[in-house]
């Protein structure tokens, strides 16, 4: 073949070259130049790059495989190329390869079979799919970010055939997996949600899937549902509160107190993930779309004959099953409790805490105190068990009896003497002397002394007893000492207290007068008692009045201060003053405007 560019390029034209060589030779080299372009056409086909072709198989060396594709060199494939569960090539097969590169730098032809088979498949996933279609593909592995899932003609759990599309985590399911490891070597159905093909990169989405079948399963469910109806669902999530029960479409709440007549302590006592259970239709939403379910409401509820199989004040046993501050709750059966309150644990015994009596597991005897049908409540009693040490507490003790006791507890009113277990009286200050002044029972006992008293009164129906330590001698007031501080009488005193309005002298040990400052000044208003008298000393008084009423002594320094004759005759007669009739005295002086002198001032005076 003539190169006629060449030619022209030395610049010889047509013209001299046919006169050059003559008309024969011209015609000659014509025609050999187009029999050899003929030949060429013919035996040199067009190729180009990343091209489909088919290839016979010449020889097989080692991991090599030679292959001639009808181009001026053959070509080789990595025999590695074919998948493990393949049937290796033999000389003589036909196969099909991607052309690569038609010339590398040794003039080999570069192919691959793997590529080859690779845009086979992804020709026919294109062929067949569009975005938005549904597709069946295999979870190959787990890769950042989601899983690789391998889609096409035939499935591949290596992926090395068909085409591996992306799955991303977040579209794996509705609810995401705890692990979507899970799901390598499933094989799940999703759909296409993008298609990139001149990356040849598609995105699939099962959950979107799965949404929408949900949808329309929702759809139909919440047309057919209806309250009591009994369904089937899937126990799909646990919470401390209930269980969410897919019903095909939509979850339901199953909420702890519809599981069980019984008490549990969480829902996972009762159901498993993914248990198919049969549940009740208790209420439907279908503005919220909420649906609740009950696994209890299949059954007959406990309480319905609750007041025949437990009629108030019979007594049954229980097991207790929880105990809070203010009480127990007691089993009696599967699904109905009782609770005793700790008020209704003990006669005797004062509790801080119920679980000072009971403790979870004990095995205990109750009376049933009352039962509440609408609240499924029932009011049990541990104490009504055994006898009440108040029942007939007035024919053991009687007032007047004489009966020991231990001091349990010291008020400033008084203090509590337990006389049985359970049964405490109440020894007032007021009763614990007759002629001393309390202000707290600390003055008088401790905690813990053993003591005797007189029963001064009962009150069974409130449970109270009133005791009396000074009861136990005989009132002072009431003769001796009217007959040994008469009126008129000189007596010697020790100032025990100073007050605005007078001054308190011991005459003897527990037994003290009234000095009124009008007796002690002599009506001299300039004077005051503390500059006249002091703490501690020992002065001579007169007695001007023995109050007997109200245990009251009226004490005079004028040791001339007349007596009124009354008093010395009722003295006389071993009577009171106030049997010579009323009258108001001042400092125990006649004619006075005021009392002997008032105890409130007293006591206001010592605060």
């Amino acid at each position: 073949m003539v190169d006629r560019n060449l030619i022209r390029e030395f610049q010889v034209d047509d013209a001299e070259l046919d006169a050059a060589l003559g008309g024969e030779i011209g015609d000659w080299i014509a025609s050999e130049d187009d029999r050899m372009d003929r030949v060429y056409e013919r035996t040199s086909s067009p190729f180009d790059a990343n091209q489909l072709v088919h290839g016979k198989v010449l020889s097989i060396e080692g991991d090599e495989v030679l292959v001639d594709i009808g181009y001026k060199s053959e070509g080789m494939v990595s025999l590695n190329e074919w998948a493990e569960d393949e049937e290796k090539p033999k000389v003589g097969d036909t196969i099909e390869v991607l052309l690569e590169e038609i010339e590398d730098d040794f003039g080999l032809v570069l192919l691959s079979k793997r590529k080859a088979d690779r845009q086979k498949d992804w020709d026919w996933v294109i062929k067949r799919y569009g975005e938005g279609d549904t597709i069946k593909g295999m979870v190959v592995r787990k890769i950042k970010g989601g899983l690789l899932v391998n889609i096409g003609e035939a499935l591949s759990t290596s992926g090395q055939r068909g085409v591996n599309v992306f799955l991303p985590a977040s579209q794996v399911d509705v609810r995401r997996p705890a692990d979507i490891g899970e799901f390598v070597g499933n094989s799940i159905e999703c759909m296409i949600l993008k298609i990139d093909d001149a990356r040849k990169n598609i995105v699939v989405s099962r959950r979107r899937l799965i949404e929408e079948q949900r949808a329309e399963m929702k759809r139909k469910l919440m047309s057919e549902i209806e309250e009591k109806q009994i369904r089937k669902g899937i126990v799909k999530n646990i919470a401390d509160f209930g269980a969410f029960v897919d019903l095909g479409g939509i979850d339901g709440l199953l909420h702890i107190t519809d599981m069980s007549w019984g008490r549990i302590n969480h829902p996972s006592e009762m159901v498993k993930i993914d248990d198919e259970i049969e549940v009740m239709i208790l209420n439907v939403d279908r503005d919220k779309e909420k649906i609740a379910l009950g696994l209890k409401q299949k059954f007959a509820s406990p309480w319905d004959n609750v007041a025949t199989k437990y009629p108030v004040n019979s007594r049954v046993k229980g097991e207790v099953v929880n105990v809070m501050t203010y009480g127990a709750f007691v089993k009696l059966e599967d699904g109905i409790e009782g609770l005793v309150h700790i008020s209704e644990m003990s006669w005797t015994r004062r509790l801080n805490h119920p679980s000072e009596m009971v403790s979870i597991g004990d095995e205990v005897e109750v009376v049933v105190l009352g039962i509440n049908t609408d609240k499924q409540e029932i009011s049990l009693g541990m104490k009504q068990t055994q006898p009440n040490p108040w029942d007939n507490v007035s024919d053991k003790y009687p007032v007047g009896k004489r009966v020991k006791g231990t001091v349990r507890n010291l008020t400033n009113y008084g203090a509590f003497i337990e006389l049985e277990e359970g049964v405490d009286g109440l020894l007032h200050v007021s009763d614990m002397s007759w002629t001393r002044k309390i202000s707290h029972a600390s003055e008088m006992l401790k905690k813990g002394d053993e003591i005797e008293c007189t029963v001064v009164s009962v009150d069974e129906e409130r449970k109270r007893i009133a005791l009396g330590l000074k009861q136990l001698d005989e009132d002072p007031w009431e003769s001796r000492i009217p007959h040994q501080f008469q009126a008129g009488a000189v007596v010697k005193g020790k100032v025990t207290k100073i007050t605005n309005f007078g001054v308190f002298v011991e005459l003897e040990k527990e037994l003290e007068g009234l000095l009124h400052v009008s007796e002690l000044t002599g009506g001299d208003a300039s004077k005051s008692a503390e500059g006249i008298v002091n703490v501690g000393d020992e002065i001579d008084v007169k007695i001007l009045r023995v109050d007997t009423n109200d245990r009251k002594i009226g004490l005079s320094m004028k040791l001339d201060a007349q007596i009124e004759a009354e008093d010395d005759a009722a003295a006389a007669a071993g009577g009171t003053a106030a049997d010579a009739g009323p009258r108001e005295l001042k400092g125990g002086t006649a004619g006075g405007s005021g009392p002997l002198f008032s105890m409130d001032h007293v006591r206001g005076d010592e605060q």
